[in-house]
Parts: C-alpha cells; structure tokens; sequence
C-alpha cells in the first residue's frame, strides 16, 4: 500500500503546522483560503545520497478550496536537501520545489461508496493531514542522480580521485587482463638484476 495512501490512525493535532482547519472555510463550494506558512520536515524525507534534512524548513504555499466531495488544495512546497555528488561524491545543496493538487474527501461524501478507504484522502473532525502529501511531494520532487554540476567529471575509475584535481595527462598503464594474473608472479627487472649479482657472488 503506497504510503500516502495510508489511513491515518493518529490523533491529528490542530497546532501542527502540517494540519489544516477546515472548519472556517465552510462547505459551501467555491469558498476559498490561501495558507502560507513554514513547517518543519518530517523525518525521512530522501535516500542516504539524497535527503532533506529533519527538521530543516517547509515553506508552503497553498490554496484551500472548498468543494462538492471536500477540499482541494494546491499549491507548493519549497525546501533545501543536502547530499552527494552522484559522480564525485562531493557534498551538494539545493531547493526542491514541489506542486501539491490533492482532495480531501469528507467523511459522509458519495467517495465513502465510490472509492476505497485507501484510495483517497479524507478529512477527519474538520482536519487535514498534510504530511503524506508534503512527503510524496518533496521525495518525488528530489533528483534521482544529484550533481553538484551538470559537467561534473566525476572520479577516475582506477584510482579514486577527482578527475578536476588530476592533471590532463593523467592515466594508468592497462594490462591486457589475459596477462593480469602474471604480474604478480613476474619479478620486476631490478629484482632480477640484484638476484643475478648475488648468485655470481
């Protein structure tokens, strides 16, 4: 079952800031309420390479919209996620910026016997819970790949080190790996050279 799908079996808190109130907008259709305010992130909100970090700000940017079947509400939501480099591994920062359309049904609307429980989200005692929505949204919205630069050259695959930091004839000799396993049994040339001087002796 996808997450924001998930019925909510907690209390929710009117205080929160990821919790709406409804009860001022009313059920008449059309009536409307603009929301901005700023919440702080959830936990896990990301993948190790990739995150925004717990409690870092959630500006949100929303519209309220009272309609037949319950509330509509749209708008954005805008944070900072920190990271890695997919290709050099070096720490990246930047703000992912998501849109949220989502309806809330009310709990006595014909969705009761049009869809199912975990189909849709539903308002519970006048309130919305915001935080699914905001976690879909903001894990959707985060780059799959980040980079600190669309040019970034990455690490060397031979030796591990940034290719910006190494020179433009850096290389490394390759051995035919038909021959591979030899190397570590074929002595090097001054090796053989002090094993002939001491047999002589």
């Amino acid at each position: 079952m996808h997450e924001n799908m998930t019925p909510n079996l907690r209390r929710l808190d009117a205080r929160n800031p990821l919790v709406l109130d409804t009860r001022d907008l009313g059920r008449r259709p059309g009536s409307m309420r603009v929301v901005q305010r700023r919440a702080p992130a959830p936990t896990v909100l990301g993948l190790d390479i990739v995150r925004v970090p717990e409690g870092a700000p959630l500006e949100l940017d929303l519209r309220m919209e009272s309609v037949t079947e319950g509330v509509l509400v749209t708008g954005t939501v805008t944070t900072s996620f920190v990271g890695e480099c997919g290709r050099c591994l070096d720490p990246i920062s930047d703000l992912v910026r998501g849109d949220v359309v989502e309806l809330f049904a009310y709990p006595d609307s014909i969705t009761d016997t049009t869809s199912e429980r975990d189909e849709i989200h539903r308002i519970e005692a006048d309130l919305i819970d915001l935080e699914p929505v905001v976690r879909d949204v903001v894990v959707l919205g985060l780059p799959s790949t980040p980079l600190c630069r669309s040019d970034c050259a990455g690490l060397c695959p031979e030796c591990g080190q940034r290719r910006e930091d190494l020179g433009a004839g850096h290389s490394h000799e390759v051995i035919d790996p038909r021959w591979a396993a030899l190397v570590d049994r074929v002595p090097p040339a001054a090796q053989l050279h002090d094993q002939h001087l001491h047999d002589e002796a």
